[in-house]
């Protein structure tokens, strides 16, 4: 279906600390892999002539893509650094290495940099196929089992206070396990700086640097793609935003600038309305900032999409959203929790995914 819509009216960043708080609130926020068949990849697929003109929902699935690994580079141990928190660790051990954060995006750094087969667990949301196997050390959707990383005796730990409760990863440390915690504010700039952190900390920075070029530059050239296919005049630019919602405890956050979302946003060619209205961070959405930011299209997690009903259902459970260009015509795009906003290796992967659901939805009916 297709149509020609009206246009509409006219700091704290992200941390996946607060993103597990959300997502704990809810038995529907489980992890999964993306599921389904995936999306077309962008270079396969026409365009919309008129992405304002379509009418609709989809659905990005991004291509499971191989773990492709850097091997050049020796590794060096010992080595100490000073992570995230201000806190050195030295780490003199990599044989049996733990990576914990909620999109399963430090398990692939690591295995990319040719570490994989020393990965004795993973978190529930690692699940891509070279991980499957591993034993699961999360529970209830994503809280740590001290019991369960115990039993795994890593000699490493690599997080990022995604993951909860804290005090276990505390209990790791006075365990003797070295623990890094990297850095937990993530978009699409910060993929190098995070596959970096990660190499530097497993003793391996020179692979980390070949891996954060070849990521970036992959970014980078997709970005140029979508560019292409996006339209150029402003004034016919998608409008979108990015929202959080768990029906069955009734949250729906709005994602704005300095969450990871607004690069998201941005790398799609659209303009990031939360960041029109001044919202920073993730905050609950409001009846009045939802009208004022009038979205053409709104991003959602899948599973968040599910809690709700569906499409019908959140219009329901927002009724401000049925007063936007977004909520009259449906055009809402969702693609898997652990994926949208993973900011790992497979970033390009996911603008790719997200690029097709947005331009050229009919490729993913």
């Amino acid at each position: 279906m297709t149509r020609r819509p009206a246009r509409g009216l006219a700091a704290l960043a992200l941390t996946f600390a607060a993103a597990l708080a959300l997502a704990a609130c809810s038995p529907a926020a489980t992890a999964e892999g993306d599921g389904g068949t995936a999306t077309p990849p962008l270079a396969e697929v026409t365009p919309l002539t008129d992405p304002l003109a379509w009418e609709g929902p989809s659905t990005a699935v991004a291509a499971s893509a191989p773990i492709v690994p850097v091997t050049d580079g020796a590794q060096t141990l010992p080595v100490t650094v000073t992570d995230a928190q201000g806190t050195p660790v030295t780490v003199t051990d990599t044989s049996r290495i733990l990576t914990l954060d909620i999109y399963g995006s430090l398990s692939r750094i690591v295995f990319e940099l040719g570490l994989g087969d020393s990965v004795v667990a993973r978190d529930i949301s690692t699940a891509f196929p070279e991980a499957e196997h591993l034993p699961v050390v999360t529970e209830n959707g994503h809280d740590l089992n001290a019991e369960a990383i115990l039993d795994a005796a890593p000699t490493v730990i690599l997080t990022d206070t995604s993951l909860g409760p804290w005090d276990t990863i505390l209990q790791m440390r006075d365990a003797g396990i070295p623990v890094v915690v990297v850095d937990s504010h993530r978009s699409l700039d910060s993929v190098g700086s995070l596959i970096q952190q990660v190499g530097d900390a497993l003793g391996v920075p020179q692979r980390a640097a070949a891996l954060a070029a070849r990521s970036t530059a992959a970014v980078e050239d997709k970005i140029a793609e979508i560019a292409a296919v996006a339209p150029a005049d402003p004034a016919e630019k998608l409008r979108m935003m990015f929202l959080y919602v768990r029906g069955q405890s009734g949250v729906y956050y709005l994602f704005g600038e300095e969450s990871g979302a607004d690069s998201l946003i941005e790398a799609l060619g659209g303009i990031d309305v939360a960041g029109e209205i001044g919202w920073t961070g993730m905050r609950p959405i409001t009846d009045e900032a939802l009208v004022d930011a009038d979205p053409d299209l709104v991003l959602v997690m899948t599973k968040g999409l599910e809690s709700v009903g569906g499409v019908d259902g959140l219009v329901e459970h927002l009724p401000a959203l049925a007063q936007t260009d977004a909520g009259r015509h449906r055009r809402i795009v969702d693609m898997a929790d652990t994926t949208v906003l993973s900011f790992g290796p497979a970033s390009a992967d996911v603008l790719d995914a997200l690029a097709v659901a947005v331009y050229a939805p009919e490729a993913t009916e």
